[in-house]
């Protein structure tokens, strides 16, 4: 068994010949892009690409496996150099049991199976070329089509306020949408960690995720987690996302929630925190919030202990949240570190002082060890780091 950096949610803002994917994506994040972020500089060891039902991101996908490039594993997912990459799709999914829109990954263990569902949905989406679009479909019959397929089915950013599970999906329970035995697995998303996704009972039997969801090339591996297996696989990822076999998620690595962008109740117009009690804006007199994702738990939460032992939860702020770690900074430590892992994970608190000086490695220590002064974040806002 070994242990792999994982980041399971990035999004392709364009295609190999130019046409846009994700709208709100940058349109340099192109899968060339983010193989050679993910291997080169981030040092993960498997991404997912949750775009991959786009038919032209299909046929770049066969052409490279064709020549040679690219290789599919026997167990699943396509290899390039010491990186495997896992194919997914996101949809969102607004059936007549949904209370809001609700965001799901659907990944597959091949390139031919991800057709058939690109295939699938086509029938029932109407612009299958671009990301997150609407299934018009009961959420149910697509996660029995995903299970038919052979292929994992894993609720997104389930926390966040908006297209989410228990942001907008659900008055209270997952079984109000999807059969829960068809669920492969939750991702936490922004604002939420460990700990607070536990004091919900209903999700107790599920491995959880920390995805970026990278909308840029470098967000990617912002959040990400280190995961046993034999083999970076797709069928490697089934059991270890099952916990079966010695296989499993060993530890999560994201933000602090209060840095993410929802886990304060703010003001939906100037982002003034929501006082308890109050149901106009002090600062505005605007009488619309943004519900944060802590309040939210706390409407939702069953027990206040997590029902089982969960792996550590490490509440790491990404290089480039750092003050003092601009894109000449980070260049200098990747030129003797290798990779953004390796500054993360490897490089000592005296390694990083002889690249950076003593003030800004002891910025990063504190970072990576979740020690860091800052301001909450919520509404769609991040937190701020406070380098005092």
């Amino acid at each position: 068994m070994q242990d792999y950096f994982v980041d399971l949610h990035i999004h392709l803002g364009r295609t190999a010949s130019g046409k846009p994917v994700k709208i709100t994506a940058s349109n340099k994040l192109t899968l060339e892009a983010v193989l050679e972020e993910a291997r080169f500089k981030k040092g993960l060891d498997m991404v997912g690409v949750i775009d991959c039902q786009v038919p032209e991101v299909l046929i770049g996908l066969r052409n490279r496996i064709a020549s040679g490039e690219l290789k599919e594993l026997a167990d699943g997912g396509v290899r390039m150099g010491d990186i495997t990459l896992i194919l997914g799709a996101e949809i969102e999914i607004n059936d007549e049991n949904c209370q809001g829109l609700i965001h799901a990954l659907c990944y597959m263990k091949t390139v031919e199976k991800m057709v058939e569902f690109s295939n699938w949905l086509s029938k029932r989406m109407k612009n299958v070329t671009l990301s997150t679009q609407r299934v018009y479909e009961n959420a149910v019959t697509i996660q029995h089509e995903v299970n038919r397929l052979g292929g994992l089915f894993i609720p997104a950013h389930v926390f966040t306020p908006f297209k989410s599970l228990y942001g907008k999906g659900v008055k209270k329970s997952l079984t109000e949408v999807f059969d829960p035995d068809l669920i492969d697995a939750i991702e936490l998303g922004l604002s939420a960690d460990t700990s607070m996704a536990g004091q919900l009972s209903e999700l107790s039997k599920y491995a959880f995720l920390s995805n970026s969801d990278a909308h840029s090339v470098g967000k990617i591996a912002r959040e990400y987690q280190k995961i046993r297996m034999k083999e970076p696989s797709f069928e490697e990822l089934r059991l270890a996302l099952k916990e079966l076999e010695g296989r499993g998620v060993v530890a999560n690595y994201g933000l602090s929630p209060q840095l993410g962008k929802y886990y304060t109740t703010v003001c939906e117009k100037c982002f003034t925190p929501l006082m308890q009690g109050e149901v106009i804006c002090g600062s505005c007199d605007h009488m619309k919030f943004v519900k944060g994702v802590s309040d939210r738990i706390e409407e939702l939460a069953d027990n206040e202990e997590p029902l089982k032992p969960r792996p550590p939860y490490i509440h790491q702020v990404p290089l480039d949240f750092i003050p003092g770690v601009g894109p000449k900074t980070l260049m200098k430590l990747r030129g003797v570190f290798g990779t953004e892992m390796g500054i993360l994970h490897e490089a000592s608190l005296e390694e990083l002082a002889e690249v950076v000086g003593e003030k800004v490695a002891s910025l990063i220590e504190a970072a990576r060890s979740g020690r860091l002064a800052f301001k909450a974040g919520g509404g769609g806002r991040f937190g701020k780091v406070s380098d005092e």
